[in-house]
Formats: structure tokens, sequence, C-alpha cells
């Protein structure tokens, strides 16, 4: 009794970021401490801490970067953990975080409140209940459907038990970007000329990194084309300017990713160049989805060309749309921000889009958050290379990998010292908890000092 009112009494005044940052936290090492057990572990031997920790955390973070095998290493409870561990990863730290505040019993503060609803941009807080509901049931519904996909494939092969297990792990893997499988010591590898496997897969990406804010503004305008309020050619106008964002500069950068890997690896004998001509365009196309914070590979990634290698770190960089379950900075903040150089080069004073102005506070937040993932990119290369000392493009591949939480890797991540799997422990960490999550925790200014003063304005020379 004590000790709960002694936690309540240190928690009361915690702000939301606090929340989202230390629930996460706790629960990775809940989830280290469940792996570390002998009964996780496929030959009865206690795991690791280190490996334990960073299996929990690639898992929370749904990453997919492994130091063990997820196929053999773990036993069938073990890879259950793993799996809980990836769908609450999944669900997002907002979405947790106020699953756990209102579990709690805890009241929103105004500044709580504010938060939330411009996140979710909702138009009160009365729904905050009904939504939790809503993307966990669509998870699950998503998942499931998934789960079919994959069982047409993975039941024949092994069996119905083993094969439904399959299915469902991939389909929660897959939904929530995690790019943990437990079929194949390669990935999809394997499967790369399976069109079931591939396209079930592909979908589940694209669907899960698109957004939840993305999904119910397609539904409401579905039923308000229904009702016959819209017209048919009409149907996108009608879109929210952030859906029509995510949605173009999603489609922009699978297009184009699949592209230039075509360029890039169609005659690259240990990628694309071994394949059919339907199915090399599949792997391109699998790859330039995956990129994007999947994590799980049809082609070898360490067999990839230069120039590929920079498209991926580019591409993990970007990630998917916001309020999803895919990481990175964002399509919608990469867009902005080019949208921005180009009004800058034509001499215009705003940024705008689809006939809207966009605010200067996005645009602040958006160079903010593309600036605070880079930083934190580069220092973990440069520690990475202190600790371990791998070749450059292996170790930015790992760090951006890692920041981007995408798990993609050139086969380094199983031979990182202690060190180097701290480095990318804390780095997976950073990366799904966010920059502005961990910048609002490190700087924000309680003090308020100066609040509502206007200094003189001064100008910089540039260039």
């Amino acid at each position: 009794m004590m000790i709960g009112k002694r936690l309540r009494s240190w928690t009361n005044g915690w702000s939301t970021t606090q929340w989202i940052a230390v629930s996460f936290l706790a629960v990775i090492l809940v989830g280290a401490v469940l792996l570390m057990l002998p009964v996780s572990s496929a030959d009865g031997i206690m795991t690791a801490p280190i490996d334990a920790l960073f299996t929990a955390t690639t898992s929370v973070c749904v990453t997919g970067l492994v130091t063990v095998s997820t196929a053999s290493h773990w036993s069938v409870f073990g890879k259950v953990v793993i799996l809980l561990l990836i769908q609450l990863g999944g669900f997002g730290i907002i979405t947790v975080s106020m699953a756990l505040l209102i579990l709690a019993g805890r009241r929103f503060s105004m500044r709580d409140q504010i938060m939330i609803q411009e996140v979710y941009s909702l138009d009160s807080m009365a729904g905050i209940r009904q939504l939790v509901i809503r993307i966990i049931a669509g998870t699950f519904l998503v998942e499931a459907i998934g789960a079919i996909g994959y069982a047409l494939v993975y039941v024949p092969r092994f069996g119905f038990w083993k094969g439904l297990g399959c299915s469902v792990f991939n389909a929660v893997s897959a939904f929530c970007n995690a790019g943990m499988d437990i079929v194949s010591e390669d990935s999809l590898a394997p499967y790369v000329a399976d069109p079931i496997i591939n396209i079930t897969t592909i979908l589940l990406i694209i669907v899960s990194g698109i957004g939840f804010l993305v999904w119910w503004d397609v539904i409401r305008v579905i039923h308000e084309k229904k009702s016959g309020r819209i017209k048919n050619y009409k149907c996108f106008s009608h879109l929210r300017l952030h859906s029509k964002l995510a949605i173009v500069t999603t489609g922009i950068l699978i297009a184009g990713g699949t592209v230039l890997y075509g360029l890039f690896e169609w005659n690259n004998p240990a990628t694309l160049g071994a394949l059919d001509g339907g199915d090399r365009l599949m792997a391109a196309l699998f790859q330039s989805v995956t990129t994007r914070t999947a994590g799980f590979y049809t082609i070898h990634q360490n067999e990839l060309t230069d120039g590929s290698a920079l498209l991926t770190l580019l591409l993990m960089f970007i990630g998917g749309s916001p309020m999803g379950t895919a990481g990175g900075v964002k399509t919608t903040t990469i867009a902005m921000l080019v949208l921005t150089v180009a009004a800058v080069m034509k001499g215009r004073k705003s940024t705008e889009m689809f006939g809207r102005k966009i605010a200067s506070e996005s645009l602040r937040t958006a160079l903010c958050v593309v600036m605070f993932a880079l930083g934190v990119a580069l220092v973990s290369s440069m520690l990475l290379f202190l600790t371990d000392g791998f070749g450059f493009v292996d170790t930015l591949y790992e760090t951006f990998s890692a920041v981007a939480t995408v798990g993609l890797s050139r086969g380094i991540t199983g031979s990182l010292s202690t060190l180097g799997k701290l480095v990318i422990i804390v780095t997976m960490y950073i990366g799904r908890t966010g920059p502005i999550t961990i910048g609002f925790l490190l700087f924000t200014d309680k003090k308020h000092h100066m609040d509502g003063m206007e200094l003189p304005e001064s100008k910089i020379m540039i260039g």
C-alpha cells in the first residue's frame, strides 16, 4: 500500500511525454526479464541479458534487428512473448499510453488533452475511449485478413497448427512493421517468387504504414460517396490535407523506389539478376516497400549495389506516415520540407499544397524532427565505429535502420559487441518513442522565462 501511494505520488505530476517514454521502457524491461527465463529459449538455457534486452527492445520498438535467430533460438513461450511485445509496440506509443492512463483512472490535464486532440485530429476528448477501441479493433481485423493470406501458403507446407501459428506471427509482424518471422532464418528470401507471400506482406506494410488517420478519412469519403454526397471523380479532393499528402507521397516513394531498385539491380546476379522478368519487378517492388520500415527482405541486403544501398538509407530514414505502425521521420515531414524548398526557389513566402497554406509551426516541427533523427543516426554511427569498427556502409545501414525502426541489416547485428548492442538498443528506443517526445523530455524549459516577449529581429547571411 505504501509503495503504491508513493508511486502514485511520484507519477502524479508526470506529463504525457513522460508517460509515453516510461511506459514503453517498462514494457521493454518486463519483456526482457521474461525472455531471459530458460522457458523462453528452445534449448532451455537462460538467454544472455543483453540479447534478451535487445530482443525485447527490437520487438516493442517494432524494429526487427535481432542478435539471435527468432525462428530457432526461442521456444513457443518465447515466441508468444515476442509476438505480444510486437503487438503492443505496433499499437503505438500514444495509443498504449492513453490506454494505460485510462485504465489507471488518471485524468488528462489540459495540456494532455490539447496534445491528444491535435495528434488525432479530434474535436473533443469525449471520444477518446472509442478512439482507442477503433485503433485496436482495426488492427486486429487487418492482421486477421493478413493471417488468412499467409495461411494459404504456410498451412499446406507446415500443417494446420504450425502453419496457422506462422501465419498469425508474420501477419502481426508485417502489420506492425517489425520484420521478424519464425518461418525461415533468411526472412522471406525463400519466397522471393511467391506472389501470395509478397502481395500479402506488401499490402500489410502499406496499409499499416499509411496511418490510422488516413484509414478513417478514406472510410469517411467512401460513406459520403455511397450516400451520394460526393461524385466519383471528386473523392480525392474531399480527403483532408494530411491524407492527400500521405497518399501522394507514399505512392511517389513506392513507385520511384521500385524503378530505381530495378535500374540498380536488374543485372546484379546476386539480387534481381538471378530472377525471371516478372519476379524481378516483384522483388524490386518488395524492396521499395519494405525499406519504409518493415524489415522483411526477399533479396540479401549485403549483396545490393552501392546505389541501392544509398537509396535504402534514404527510404529507411523517410519511413511511413504519421499515426501508423511505421517509423522514420515520416512521409508528410519530408514532403513539407521538399515543398518548402520549392517555394523558396520560386520566391514564394509560404509553403502551399492542394490549395492550402502550411502553418509555420508545422514546418518548424518538421525541421526539428529531421534534424533530431539525423543527429541521433550520426551520433550512433560514430559510437558504433568506435565500439565495433565495421565498414562504413554496414554501420550506416545498422544505425539508420535502428533510428527509423526498420530492421534491415547487412548481417552485422549478431556480431555486435556488448557496447555495440547497447548503442543500437538506445537508438531503437529513441527512434520509436520519437524525436519530438525525446526533445520535450530533454529540452522543455519548465520556467518558461521570457514567455510572451518578442526579441529584436536580425538577419544572418546564408550561402
